[in-house]
This record gives structure tokens, sequence and C-alpha cells, in this order.
């Protein structure tokens, strides 16, 4: 394909002319023959004559030259990256389209080569079906250019990998036997499965044509694992072209999106996978909340940390004295030696623990370990309770010691029988035990079946009705072997064994490396209420974009169930993102560890030759061509004006009339601007327009967040309320308008909705400023914390929250109150009782009435004028939304017509309220005076 071509290159052959054209521009007329006539000799030495040059300037004929030439040029159409359409129209086009995590990068040129397709089928007049392959809905059925267009620049990149065979399923009940004419795969290049048969199934379908259409995939990078180890993060990436060397700078950020440290990854030539360091304090890793890939804005190129991503502190103590000549027989060997490659193992420097305790507890522990500690000193007792009670974690092995310690010890999750118990033996009719499945309730649920683990001697828990509820492994005659017991904010966890040899073989297994690790990642924020709670699905809580940032929870994605604690890859029930709540969540990203993305496979046989996609779009120069051959003959005008004179005559006139002159060209300026003759009669300035537009009729506004999920509902939501306005009462609003209150004209508007969003950018000062003005001038803001589910606890802050007191601590904002059970509110329109949105049971605040002496005999309050700030955190919009068929978007929760219904009325209840003030309060004594005056 040329990367220049004409479209009528027929035309150019009107080039041979410009000869011709030239030589007519200098073409001389015949010298006129002049006959003497003395009378004129006189008047010859005085009048000057005037003399017409023989022949034009050589430099104006070779600008009409150029001129010429332009407009032929212009008619022959040069086109830049010409595109010659060879669709098949044996059949419908259709167009197989990967909008998967890899098509975030190049989104634009993908849809660009789509545009592209669809018009070349606009131009044959062939239908054209588009199949997303990373949408969870397929609509495979041909449609008109126009659709097929529309629905294009609907589509968006998903953090997904593809899923083709829907696609191709839905592809073929669509097309129903009719077989294609051209087929366009848009691929990522990347293979699906292990066994991908993308190219085989789209060829199965018969199309007249085939063509695959790709990137050179160097930017699809993906990462798959990161491990804190001890002095530096691990980061594990694969590329899909194994290529040249190539290095790739990483960027660790906290909890904030502030980036924190850096380092890089190194790709060695040829290979696909790549291992990257970032060193880091072991304190700062612990901050990290994201890793991203400098310049690669797609899903694959983050990767998302939660609690069970941080090194834990962790101490540990013996009650047995250490024999440096026999380290196998110390129980603290078997735990520095299953936990030091997942945390910092810290011990004693002192073996008084009445001293070591203390000085341990100082060093920001997340876990304190007793290896066979029966009584501790006093004193120290106490402080252990109170670092558990504050959010440590206490875990302890049994031992002689601890068999021998009083019953009623506070620090043991279950009560203890004196002694110990011994299986096998001369003395014992029992034998050794082995350990039985592990329960859903614990963290250990999802570990394969222990084999081979037996237990000789164990210390026992006294029978108890919630004993199966804190058991979290038993032997198979039901003994339990780890029992938990929160206190306060942190955990007491038990081994009813010992830490070493002697008791079990435990510590020699697997088992117990993966017994502790996963105790221990319980410490500190993690999961740890409820141990197997992982196993009943955790809720969604931030959702990652196409673009790798963090957005708030859709309404699609289902809670997230990782009962073996595996991770799989991303699926559109459980897209990447982190699940669980802002006090504990889990990471979920995009592929699992030691994930290799492979290449497309192409059916064997096959002659596809892959396309790349397109560079650029066709670009005419006709336009400009055009338009520099109306330039030129402007000048060419201006020149022969000059040369005749004309310029040189009105600059005699300019003295004599100069007012004149300088008032018709102001006058030609004030009608090019399209004003009056008159002059202007304002001062215009840029955006008057859309604020005359909107004053013809109330617009209901709300605050653009910079989150398009949210801008989203808060639209849908306020459409949602104008339809309900203008069906049920006389009110007809416009369409609604987001605003931007840092820069757009606020008093437009009688209410403002703000959706409180903690990820979105604080506003600044000026636009703080600005909200408080438009309050002072007689509006209103609603602010809308949309938390109400968050605080059914009764005792926590959401981040919305957190955002809204920032916000108002700079807003000089009257006392508020919920709504009175009498205020105008309740009655503006529908009679309420209560303000429900997506959630109920949350109060509308508004302005707090003056205290003052109520009259019994009025029904209503006096004075009751117009909040300038309402607070909510029910989710008014979430409630409101409806899609373009008039379907709600979000549910209730719990799912309720009737709530929802409620929420249209509060709305209008607001609006009328907002529009007629304290006009419904003062009606209800129209019929007393009405009677007062008949009197």
């Amino acid at each position: 394909m040329s990367a220049f071509a004409f479209a009528f290159p027929a035309v150019l052959t009107a080039l041979v002319l410009l000869p011709a054209i030239w030589w007519l521009l200098r073409l001389t007329p015949p010298k006129p023959s002049s006959e003497v006539f003395p009378p004129f000799a006189i008047l010859a030495s005085i009048l000057k004559r005037e003399e017409t040059p023989a022949q034009s300037p050589w430099w104006l004929t070779l600008l009409r030259m150029l001129m010429a030439a332009a407009v032929i040029l212009a008619i022959a159409d040069p086109v830049f990256n010409p595109r010659t359409s060879t669709l098949a129209t044996g059949g419908p086009l259709v167009l197989v389209m990967d909008n998967s995590w890899a098509a975030a990068t190049d989104w634009k040129q993908r849809v660009d080569t789509a545009a592209m397709l669809i018009d070349d089928a606009e131009g044959r007049d062939v239908p054209v079906s588009l199949v997303l392959t990373a949408d969870r809905q397929h609509d495979a059925v041909p449609v008109d250019a126009m659709t097929a267009r529309n629905r294009l620049a609907a589509a968006e990149p998903r953090p997904l990998p593809a899923d083709r065979v829907a696609a191709i399923a839905a592809l073929r009940t669509a097309l129903d036997g009719t077989p294609p004419g051209t087929i366009a795969f848009i691929t990522d290049g990347m293979a699906s499965g292990e066994n991908d048969e993308t190219t085989a199934a789209l060829q199965s379908l018969s199309p007249a044509e085939f063509r695959l259409i790709a990137s050179d995939g160097a930017a699809t990078v993906a990462m798959t694992s990161a491990t804190n180890g001890a002095d530096a993060l691990t980061v594990t990436l694969t590329r899909l072209d194994g290529g040249p060397a190539h290095s790739l700078p990483l960027t660790a950020h906290d909890s904030h999106g502030r980036p924190i440290a850096a380092g890089t990854a190194d790709f060695a030539a040829g290979a696909t996978t790549a291992t990257g360091r970032i060193a880091a304090p072991f304190e700062l890793r612990n901050d990290f909340s994201r890793l991203t890939i400098d310049g690669l804005a797609n899903a694959g190129g983050a990767y998302l940390l939660d609690d069970g991503f941080r090194r834990r502190r962790v101490a540990f103590l013996s009650g047995e004295v250490l024999d440096a000549s026999q380290p196998l027989l110390s129980p603290l060997r078997y735990i520095n030696s299953a936990l030091s490659p997942y945390a910092d193992m810290i011990e004693p420097g002192v073996a008084d623990l009445s001293v070591a305790i203390p000085q341990l507890l100082e060093q920001n522990l997340s876990v304190l370990i007793m290896a066979d500690i029966g009584r501790l000193p006093e004193g120290v007792q106490d402080e252990v309770k109170r670092w558990v009670e504050a959010g440590g974690m206490l875990i302890r092995f049994a031992g002689p010691r601890l068999a021998a310690a009083p019953a009623d010890d506070p620090l043991v999750p279950v009560m203890l029988r004196k002694g110990e118990r011994a299986l096998g033996g001369a003395l014992s009719w029992s034998e050794p035990q082995p350990l039985s499945a592990y329960p859903a309730n614990s963290p250990f649920f999802g570990m394969r079946a222990p084999e081979g683990i037996l237990i000789k001697r164990q210390v026992l828990a006294e029978p108890t009705p919630d004993l199966p509820e804190r058991t979290w492994a038993s032997l198979a005659d039901g003994t339990p072997l780890v029992t938990t017991e929160t206190l306060g904010s942190g955990r007491i966890v038990l081994f009813h064994v010992s830490a070493e040899t002697s008791w079990s073989n435990l510590p020699l297994s697997g088992d117990f490396v993966e017994m502790l690790r996963r105790t221990v990642q319980l410490s500190r924020g993690g999961m740890a209420n409820g141990g197997g709670q992982q196993a009943k699905g955790l809720p969604p809580y931030r959702l990652m974009t196409a673009s790798g940032t963090l957005a708030a929870a859709s309404g699609e994605a289902k809670p997230l169930t990782v009962a073996d604690g595996a991770q799989k890859i991303a699926t559109f029930d459980n897209p990447p993102g982190l699940y669980g709540t802002e006090n504990g969540y889990v990471a979920h990203n995009l592929f699992p560890p030691a994930h290799q993305i492979r290449p497309l496979a192409i059916a064997e046989g096959a002659s596809i030759r892959p396309e790349p996609l397109a560079a650029a779009q066709t670009f005419s120069l006709k336009p400009h061509l055009f338009t520099l051959a109306a330039l030129l003959l402007l000048a060419d005008c201006a020149i022969v004006l000059l040369m005749g004179g004309a310029f040189a005559a009105a600059a005699r006139r300019l003295p004599k009339r100069g007012a004149t002159a300088a008032l018709a060209l102001a006058l030609a300026a004030g009608t090019l601007a399209g004003l009056p003759s008159e002059g202007r009669a304002d001062d215009a300035k840029p955006g008057d327009e859309a604020i005359l537009s909107r004053l013809d009729t109330t617009h209901l506004a709300y605050v653009v967040t910079g989150e398009s999920e949210v801008d989203r509902v808060s639209e849908r939501g306020l459409a949602g309320l104008t339809e309900f306005l203008t069906y049920r009462t006389t009110l007809e609003p416009g369409e609604p308008v987001g605003v931007d209150i840092s820069r757009d004209e606020l008093a437009l508007y009688p209410i403002i909705y703000w959706p409180v969003s903690a990820s979105a950018d604080m506003p600044s000062s000026a636009a703080v400023s600005r909200i408080d003005a438009y309050m002072r001038n007689g509006g209103t803001v609603l602010f809308d914390t949309r938390d109400q589910f968050v605080s059914l606890d009764g005792n926590s802050t959401s981040p919305n929250t957190e955002r809204l007191q920032a916000i108002l601590a700079n807003l000089d904002i009257p006392p508020l109150e919920p709504v009175p059970a009498d205020h105008v509110l309740t009655k503006a329109f529908y009679l309420l009782s209560d303000f429900p949105g997506r959630y109920a049971g949350g109060p509308l605040w508004i302005e707090a009435t003056l205290d003052r002496k109520e009259d019994p005999s009025r029904p209503v309050r006096t004075g009751d004028g117009v909040s300038p700030i309402m607070i909510t955190g029910n989710d008014f919009a979430g409630a409101w939304a409806i899609d373009t068929n008039g379907m709600p978007l979000l549910p209730t929760v719990p799912p309720d017509d009737v709530q929802r219904d409620h929420a249209f009325r509060a709305g209008v209840n607001i609006m009328m309220y907002m529009l007629t003030g304290n006009y419904k309060a003062d009606q209800v004594h129209v019929p007393a005076l009405l009677e007062r005056l008949g009197q």
C-alpha cells in the first residue's frame, strides 16, 4: 500500500496546459500604428501619458501558474495513507475485536482500524456484526454501519482477559449458518487458554476473506507476582514478545497513590519472563499498596497488594534452656525456619522474661510466639494481655510447663485440663493420632488433607459448647489440635503440641510452615475476623479500571471466594481489584503467580498473514490545496490593485476622511463579530452561549468528581429524577448538567448534588470558596456520602465521610439537624416521614431551626427558609438512576420497589422545597386567614 496517491489521477493530465497558460499570460498585444497630429505635440509635452506594460512581470505570472497548479492538484485529490477497500461483499462484515486489558494501551488505534472497516462496509452497503471479546454480553446480529459505528464509539477496554469462546459462540448463533463476507479479527495477539483455537473457530464460519489485524505486541507486559523478601521486594513479569533485551522501570505507590519507591525489571534477550527488585527498608515496604510499570497504563502493568503481602514483625520466646550443642531439640529452631522467609524474626536479648517481653512489645510487634511458657512473671501477664487487646496476636505452643500451668490462665483460648495426654507407648492403650480434615471456619481450610502427621502427646481442652467454633484443627478422634479466641482487637492461638519433635512430627512437615504462615498473616488488620471468611466470599471494595487505577466497585462484580488460598485468573464475576472492607481486604490481580502469556496460535496449515493496526487515518490534501489557491487569488488581486494605484489613491484620501474610515472600520469589526451595526452592546465572554441556553428552563446539576462510574450514576440519577418530576408535577426540568465547581457558573442552578468520593481529587480552596459563595447567595448543595451501608455497625467512619468532613472544614456552614417531623420538607409535595435513597435509615441533615417558643396551635414551624446545605448518606442518585430504557441501574438495599418510589418522592419534595421555600408552610394558614377576613 502506497503512502501517497491521487483519488483522481486522470485530472493530472491538465498540468500539460500550464505552458499554454504561461504563454497566454505573457502574450504581448500588437503595437498600434500612430498618426502624427501636430496640435497634440504640445499636449504630449505637458500631459503624462498612461503607459501599459508590454507584458506582466515574471513573478506575477509565476504566482498565477502556482494558483492554477494548486487547483488542478486539488481536483486530483492527493491522499496520504490511501486505503483500498478489499471487503468481500458475499456476506456481512464480521468484526471480532479484543477489548481486553492488553488493548488499553493502543485502544484508539484499534478503534480507528475498526472504524475504517465499517466505513468500507458502508460504502459497499454491507451489514456489520461487531463482537467484543471481553464483554459479558454479546450482540452479534449484523446491523447497519451507523448502528455499528455507535456501538464501536460506546465500546471500551476491560481489565480482563479475552473470552473468545463465548464471543464466537454468540457470533455463530447470530449468523445462523450465513457465511460472512469478511472476518476481521482485531486481536491483542495473546492466546486464551492452554489450547487456543480461535483462528480455527473463526475460519470454520467459512468466510470469503479472513484478516488478522494485530499490534506488534512489544507493549504487552504484565506483572504476575510480588514477594516481600528480607531486604527487597521481588516482582515477576511476563511479556508476549521475547525480543531483544529490555529494561522496565517499576514504581511502588502507597495507599494514597503517592510514589514512594522505585526499581527496575530486566528482560534478557529472547526471554519472556523477568524478575525485578524494589529495594527499600522493611517499614517502607509495608506501606506499598500498588506496583506499576512506568508508561504502561493498563491492568497488566499494575499489581495490587493487600495485608497478606506485608511482612510481619514476629518475636519468639521459649521456656526451655537453650542448648547450643543440640539445636534440633530447640523449639525456636523450627519456628524460625518456618517463618523467616515470610516475616522479620526477633529474638530476645536477655533470658529474663520480665525484661525480655516488655522490650519485645516496644518494637511494634505483630505476633508474639511463646513455646512452652506456662506461668508469666507478675505484671508481665497483664502487659501482654493489654497488648493483645490492642490488636496483637499471641501464638502459644504446648509443652510440659504449659501442661502444669494454672487452669485459669487468661492467655489461653480454651480451658485446659491439668497435665498432658500421651498417645502410644508402653503405658497407653491408644495409638498416635493423625490429623482430620480442616474445618470450614479455619484459615487452614483449603490446604491439602494432612498425611503422615502423627501426634504422640497433647494438652487437652475441657469440652464446652463453643469449642467446635474455636477449633481450627483437630485430631482424627476429634480432640482439638489448634484452638483460638479473640481478645479485644487481637487474637490468641494455641497449638496443643510442642514446637519441637518430642510430641509430634508436625514441625518436620510442610503443613507446619503453611499453618504458621497463614496464622501470622491474620495479624494486624488482615482478614482475621472469623478465619474462614474467605471461603464465604468477600464483597468487592475497590476495582481496577482498564488503565490500571482503582475506582469504586460496580454492581456487576460478585463476592470473591478464595477458599483454597490460591488466586485464580480474573473473570467477569471477579475482576481485578480489592475485595473485603476498609478494615481488611484481599488483592485479586489479573493473573495468578507463575502465569505466562503466550502468542496467539494460528491454525495449522492456514495461510494467514497478520496485518498491522492502522498507522494513521487517511489524510486528504484537497481542502488545503483549495485554501492555497484562494490565498494566491487574494494575493494576485491585491498585487493588481497595488500596481493600479488603488491603495495610493486611498492613502491620499485618508487624512481628509480619517474619522469616517475609523468609524467604518469599527462598524465592520462589529458586523464580523455578529453584532448590530451600532456597535457591541455588551462584553461577551467565553461560555456565555452555554449560560444563555440554560436560562430558559430549570436544570438539575451535579458535581463532576472525575470518576467515570460515580459521574455516570449521578447523571443517570438526576435524569431519572427529572423524568419523575416531568410526569408527576408541573415542573419540567431540562437535561441534567455536570458542573466543574472550580470554573463553571453555579448561580444557574437552584440545587447542586455532590456525590462525595474519597478516591476523587480533593477540591481546591478556590473551588470550596466558590461553593461557599453559592450557598450564601441562596443556592443549596446536597452532599451525599453514599455510605449508609458502612455505618450499619455503628462504630466506623467511612472514607467518604472523612472526605466530607475535610470539605466542610473549609466552609462556613450553619448548625445542622435531621429533618424535623413537622418541617416543610415532609409535606412540600408528598407527605413523608423519612428520606430514603438506595439505602434507608440514614437521616437527611439540614440547617437547624433557631430555638424559640413554639405555638401549640400552629401545625408547622414558622420561618422555614431554604437550607443552604443538605447532607445524607442514603445514595439518592443510586436510587434515582435509570438506563436509557427507564429501568433502574442499581438495586436498593434491601431490594424494595416501595423504597425506590419513596426515594423519588423524597427527590420531588426536595425540589419543591428548593423552588417554593416556606410557601407550603404558609398555605396551612389560608383557611384561618379567610375565616378571620370574613368576620
